[in-house]
């Protein structure tokens, strides 16, 4: 038998010699011929100093640009500055600056972006661990996979806002708004617009402080227990089978928002019923009220609010059917805090109306007529027309009681605190007369029978004067009044030593 093949035999060292051992090669030589560098000892590190800290974020490390040594916070500070898409560009350009936008997104603390698919979110949010704002315009729809995103990601997140671009549609339902307000604990502020598609809103969260919810449609059920809510804006299409129960909306309020301060409702099925509503809903620290586009509420409506409400700042009854005796009603109620008056859209208010408002109303810092004090009313076409509300372009309906205006009116306004006054479309008006030392700006747009000769500003500080649609006239006579008040202004600094 043949014995078992052993494996190599190591042979002893002859006596009298010694092995050398070769000299490490130069870490130069090493990286010359192309060996990788030998790896750092950081165990070794560790164990010598165990006292050491993971190296943080400012440790003033450099990388190479340009053939340069720059400090990698230097590079974060550039980047913080770009835009989300300049910094995701950065990030593929190799591993150093790759590190450097991670820990851009990592800090982030508010982000816009611009998304035309869910999948950049999907990427992105995750990162940005210490992120409390986010602002959405979507040019892609908004649907099930989005919202995932954003309810598995951003912990900290205080303020969410989602716009729509004109292509884009909005998918979220209810139950799906409802999970994602459950779900964000330290959510405080929810801008979301498109919300055609939600079917009912019930909301319950600890932590919303402000809901601003737009293009709402038939809500089958409307139920929110916002226990600290302050600010609430529903705003509904104005869509002929729109058919959303105001009246049940507005006595829940009460109960579930008792802290509410602003309400702002924009809708056509707004009425006297619904205020009444808001009336038993006893929600008397309201400070803006804001009712705009219901041509069914009248002076009872203004009846409900003076009762319901103690001390309003702001009141907005645009498109409202109220006359003279509201308004009168209104300057009674709140004489000492109201500096804000709306009341665009509301054809049975006259130039008394707005007088008396003006004189009444110490306070009074904002006066909105526009479209109000109209004349030949017989002539102009059916249907909806453009107007300005709350300084935006809003599409208003015709409102079925309108009635003609006198053609010739004057109005004289004179007021002390005043610093904007709009008029916009008021083409009953014939003579105007402004005498507001505070007034700023001035909007007189399609004022078409305003006549040159019987236009007065005694405004010394007045800046901006909009007379878009006005006789090339008008327009001459409102720039000579500017600089005679503004000579009458420096002579007055002039002789005081100002």
């Amino acid at each position: 038998m043949r014995p078992a093949q052993e494996g190599p035999r190591l042979q002893p060292p002859l006596p009298g010699r010694r092995r050398r051992r070769r000299a490490p090669l130069p870490l130069a030589l090493l990286l010359r011929r192309g060996h990788p560098p030998p790896p750092r000892p950081l165990l070794r590190r560790a164990l010598l100093s165990p006292e050491k800290k993971p190296r943080p974020d400012h440790d003033g490390r450099t990388m190479e640009l340009g053939g340069r040594a720059v400090p990698v916070d230097l590079v974060v500070e550039v980047l913080r500055r770009l835009g989300p898409r300049g910094v995701l560009d950065a990030a593929a350009v190799s591993r150093a600056w790759r590190d450097c936008a991670d820990r851009v997104w990592r800090v982030a603390e508010e982000l816009r972006l611009r998304p035309a698919a869910a999948g950049l979110l999907g990427a992105l949010l995750p990162r940005c661990a210490a992120l409390s704002r986010l602002v959405l315009h979507m040019e892609s729809d908004v649907d099930a996979t989005m919202l995932s995103c954003l309810a598995f990601s951003c912990p900290s997140l205080e303020t969410l806002e989602i716009t729509m671009a004109d292509k884009a549609i909005n998918n979220m339902t209810g139950e799906e708004l409802s999970r994602l307000v459950s779900e964000k604990h330290s959510l405080s502020i929810l801008k979301i617009g498109g919300c055609s598609n939600l079917g009912f809103l019930n909301l319950s969260s600890s932590s919303l402080n402000v809901l601003w919810l737009s293009d709402l449609c038939s809500l089958s059920e409307s139920v929110i227990s916002c226990p600290n809510m302050s600010e609430l804006s529903l705003c509904f299409t104005q869509q002929s089978t729109e058919c959303t129960d105001l009246v049940s909306l507005m006595d829940g309020l009460g109960r579930s928002c008792p802290n509410l301060r602003n309400l702002h409702i924009s809708s056509i099925q707004l009425s006297n019923e619904a205020v009444s509503a808001l009336e038993g809903a006893n929600l008397r620290g309201l400070c803006m009220l804001s009712l705009i586009l219901g041509s069914k509420m009248t002076d009872a409506a203004v009846a409900s609010i003076v009762r319901s409400c103690a001390s309003l700042a702001l009141l907005d009854l645009s498109g409202s059917s109220i006359s003279d005796s509201g308004v009168g009603m209104i300057c009674k109620a709140f004489p000492h805090t109201l500096s804000r008056l709306l009341l665009a859209l509301c054809p049975n208010i006259t130039t008394c109306g707005i007088q008396a408002a003006t004189a009444q109303l110490p306070l009074l810092q904002l006066m909105d007529c526009g479209m109000s004090l109209r004349s030949n009313l017989q002539n102009e076409k059916q249907g909806a027309y453009f107007g300005e509300i709350n300084g935006r372009i809003r599409l208003c309906p015709k409102l079925p009681t309108l009635k003609k205006q006198p053609m010739r009116q004057k109005l004289i306004i004179k007021h002390d605190n005043l610093k904007k006054l709009s008029l916009w479309g008021c083409s009953a008006i014939d003579a105007l007369y402004v005498k507001c030392p505070e007034l700023i700006d001035l909007n007189l747009n399609t004022c078409t029978n305003l006549h040159p000769e019987r236009l007065l500003l005694q405004c010394p500080n007045l800046k901006n004067v909009h007379a878009f649609g006005c006789q090339d006239m008008l327009i001459g006579a409102i720039k000579n009044q500017k600089l005679i008040n503004r000579k009458n202004l420096m002579k007055q600094c002039v002789s005081t030593g100002v």
